[in-house]
């Protein structure tokens, strides 16, 4: 009876509909009383701009001192980061800005112009391919963590994951790993850096908040594991819970095998686990982060910490599966 009904709810009231009917099916074939669903706790709040942030100091010099260095090629560069526009400029262009300055002055370092220069200009070349050289992995940080394109993907006001989507994360996915291999290859003379493709990636970010949603779909799915499973221990406590499975006709391998709560259980894990990965290997490319979003890391990104969401859903998933186990054990 339970495969049966589990085998004609298709989901498409969304991931809560499909885990509440689940229980509720569940609850009959088990002869008890259906379970009080509660809401599940909200994903924290992502950590304020100035606590995400590093602090760089701004580099500073006169425009007759760098145009002292014009044989490197950067005062069309600088004079375009001082305007009106680049002040005003939107992260990412930020660091490609400084992807492209950092470029010039090292290829320049390791030219012949060096040479050439007053011991003052040669001196302040080296000063400043030092100091972008120690600051660009703090600017790729910071035009990430200043984005709204990135920081919209953790917004709180979300919805969980829709079961009925086929591959949600594929286009995001591939944002992730590009932006991943941009920034391993920040120090790369070869490695194109292309403007337009940082801004589809980022625009591919900005149609969704994945992450928040993959986080509440986990949240909810373990809050609605959790009410099964205590349905599941109180039948294990029961003497006579084999005689009504028995007259109830249920049949428990089967039962528990199919049915479209099931595979969305298995899939939000293979969807979740991918993206959690994903964002982690993107983490891992960067500079260490400021201490709030390291905190924040470990609460709701981590794959490894038992109280966030993935490693939290998954030993709910795996006392589910246990509880079924045994419970077709007794009742064979």
């Amino acid at each position: 009876m339970l495969a049966a009904l589990l085998a004609g709810c298709d989901g498409r009231g969304g991931g809560d509909t499909l885990l509440i009917r689940y229980q509720n099916d569940l609850a009959e074939a088990l002869g008890t009383s259906e379970p009080q669903p509660s809401d599940p706790i909200n994903i924290g709040a992502f950590p304020e701009r100035r606590e995400r942030l590093h602090d760089i100091p701004e580099t500073r010099d006169g425009m007759l001192n760098i145009y002292a260095l014009r044989e490197c090629r950067i005062t069309s560069l600088v004079a375009e980061r001082n305007s009106q526009l680049g002040r005003v400029a939107q992260p990412s262009q930020r660091w490609i800005y400084e992807l492209e300055l950092w470029k010039r002055l090292h290829a320049c370092w390791h030219s012949e112009v060096p040479d050439a220069l007053s011991d003052a200009s040669r001196e302040r070349l080296e000063w400043l391919t030092r100091t972008k050289t120690e600051q660009l992995p703090l600017v790729s940080w910071n035009s990430l963590f200043d984005s709204d394109e990135w920081t919209g993907s953790f917004s709180r006001a979300s919805a969980p994951l829709d079961p009925t989507e086929a591959d949600p994360i594929g286009n995001q996915l591939e944002a992730i790993e590009w932006l991943r291999d941009a920034t391993l290859n920040q120090f790369s003379q070869e490695w194109r850096h292309d403007s337009s493709t940082l801004e589809g990636h980022l625009d591919n970010l900005r149609r969704r908040p994945l992450t928040a949603e993959i986080l509440r779909a986990l949240l909810l799915a373990e809050q609605r594991l959790g009410e099964a499973n205590t349905l599941l221990e109180a039948s294990l406590s029961d003497p006579e819970i084999c005689h009504r499975l028995e007259a109830s006709g249920t049949e428990l391998q089967a039962a528990f095998a199919i049915g479209p709560a099931i595979e969305w259980l298995d899939s939000l894990d293979g969807m979740a686990s991918r993206w959690l990965i994903a964002i982690e290997e993107l983490l891992e490319s960067h500079v260490g982060p400021p201490q709030a979003f390291a905190e924040y890391r470990n609460r709701w990104l981590s794959l490894d910490n038992p109280d966030a969401p993935l490693p939290s859903f998954r030993d709910a998933h795996d006392e589910h599966l246990r509880h079924w186990q045994a419970l077709t054990q007794r009742c064979p």
